[in-house]
């Protein structure tokens, strides 16, 4: 009987699609959507610091519409970026942080570019996956020390309403996994 939990809990264990999230007062379940492949070339970026896209323009309308739906998150404020000159994304004060090590400073967990891409923090395996649909290259400080930067990654700019609706639901998760909270991103369509 008890190999038989054993065997349960370690299956349970083992789901790629959910991730626990332990704050000081309760413990959050994260349920992810699998990620779409995404379609055409990957953009090129470059290798180092800036780690910026090459030759990729933000579309107006889309760009205008994920800022729109981005700030509409309650708990995500518009503060300018601890990176250069950049948009940041930064978790207002009194909302408890699940992780406080996944923020690029203060309260900063993301910034958007000039050019519409954006650096964030994702869970671990939520970044992994993002890399491989398409969606996200790794940062280069997570490729040259995973413990510190493990999920770091950027996002491509969104072309479409349809890729910015998969960019903002990782958006939506980024903001999941450092605060603790499950919000789901078509709520704020």
């Amino acid at each position: 009987m008890s190999i038989l939990l054993i065997t349960f809990l370690f299956l349970i264990s083992c789901n790629n699609d959910e991730q626990v999230i332990q704050n000081d007062t309760t413990t959050v379940m994260l349920e992810y959507e699998p990620l779409p492949i995404r379609s055409g070339q990957r953009p090129e970026t470059t290798a180092n610091i800036p780690h910026v896209q090459i030759d990729v323009d933000l579309v107006p309308e889309v760009h205008k519409e994920m800022v729109r739906r981005i700030y509409s998150v309650p708990g995500i404020e518009d503060q300018p970026s601890v990176v250069l000159s950049w948009q940041g994304l930064s978790i207002k004060e009194g909302i408890a942080l699940a992780n406080p090590d996944a923020l690029i400073g203060d309260r900063e967990y993301a910034h958007i570019h000039d050019d519409g891409s954006l650096h964030i923090f994702l869970e671990p395996k939520r970044a992994a996956e993002a890399v491989e649909a398409g969606w996200a290259i790794d940062h280069p400080f997570a490729l040259q020390n995973p413990n510190e930067w493990n999920g770091f990654v950027m996002l491509y700019t969104p072309q479409t309403i349809e890729e910015c609706d998969v960019t903002f639901q990782l958006i939506v998760d980024g903001y999941n996994f450092v605060t603790g909270q499950n919000l789901i991103a078509t709520d704020f369509y």
